[in-house]
């Protein structure tokens, strides 16, 4: 496909996502490459940007997950390098990568959240005060952190203790929120338009990241099991949710039920997974299209 010229699939990166990133990208690799796109992997981590223009490509395809990748800083350094690129631009990936920022445009927006409070480093808790304003069980988060890393749940003022001293160290902003009991679903955008719900389903107490990547008894359900208005409902939000951070092109966007079932906004992921096991490939397939198809598209729709 000359159509897109030498395209360089940006991979790896330095970020606690590094290697889930260089699986993704390997997996973009091979199938733009059987659609007869001119595609070559490229790990910041090992070559300078300034490369790009070099070696001459004239599009990224960026499955950078995680910091550097998905906060605004790759978008904006291709920008700058005048180098078109998929997905979302420099303020909405600055916006989604933070989940308080991101949960603080919901709520100003009237989108559905669970409640939270946020905790910094320099602060003085009352864990077992915080625990109880938000419901007796809660998930604590760092800010600006994704595929799960540094998350846990907690029951008791110790165990809300330990858990925002392990998000502390990867983030000054920690996240604590009231506990969503209900089942999880995650949305994924092609062309900033849902795609078939997925309902997810563990062993594990929450979809950490070993039940991401490592674990085999974790289900996916697509169709996802509800009604037809159901399912219409998490999309637009989906699509809602997804459009008030800016979003473009492809993303996923997170959502639980809370124990009256009503959906929660979890997070939105403007550069989500690509490897075998990933998302974003298992609802576009439910849609009807190949990975080949869908990396395509994504190519075709990009932002930058």
């Amino acid at each position: 496909m000359s159509e897109f010229g030498k395209v360089a699939v940006l991979l790896g990166g330095d970020s606690a996502e590094r290697e889930v990133s260089l699986r993704s990208g390997q997996a973009v690799v091979q199938a733009l490459r059987n659609a007869g796109v001119d595609a070559h992997a490229f790990d910041p981590a090992h070559n300078p940007l300034a490369e790009l223009k070099e070696q001459g490509f004239t599009r990224a395809f960026n499955v950078l997950h995680g910091r550097g990748g998905e906060d605004g800083t790759i978008q904006g350094a291709l920008h700058y390098l005048g180098i078109p690129y998929t997905g979302s631009g420099v303020l909405a990936c600055a916006l989604a990568m933070d989940k308080v920022k991101t949960k603080q445009i919901w709520q100003a927006s009237g989108l559905p959240v669970a409640p939270s409070v946020v905790v910094s480093q320099d602060e003085t808790l009352d864990y077992a005060s915080l625990l109880d304003e938000l419901g007796g069980k809660v998930m604590v988060k760092p800010a600006q952190e994704g595929s799960s890393i540094g998350m846990s749940s907690a029951a008791t003022a110790a165990q809300l203790e330990a858990a925002v001293a392990l998000a502390w160290k990867f983030d000054d902003e920690v996240l604590v929120e009231s506990w969503l009991s209900g089942p999880e679903f995650t949305v994924a955008l092609l062309n900033n338009k849902a795609l078939p719900a997925i309902r997810l389903e563990t062993s594990h107490e929450f979809y950490d990241y070993d039940a991401k990547y490592q674990a085999n008894d974790t289900q996916y359900h697509c169709p996802a099991d509800l009604s037809e208005v159901e399912e219409l409902a998490l999309r637009q939000l989906a699509e809602a949710a997804f459009r008030s951070l800016d979003g473009a092109g492809w993303g996923r966007v997170d959502v639980m039920c809370d124990k009256y079932g009503h959906f929660r906004l979890l997070e939105a992921n403007m550069v989500p997974g690509m490897t075998e096991k990933s998302l974003v490939p298992m609802a576009a397939k439910a849609a009807g299209m190949s990975f080949e198809q869908l990396v395509v598209a994504i190519l075709r729709h990009g932002e930058g």
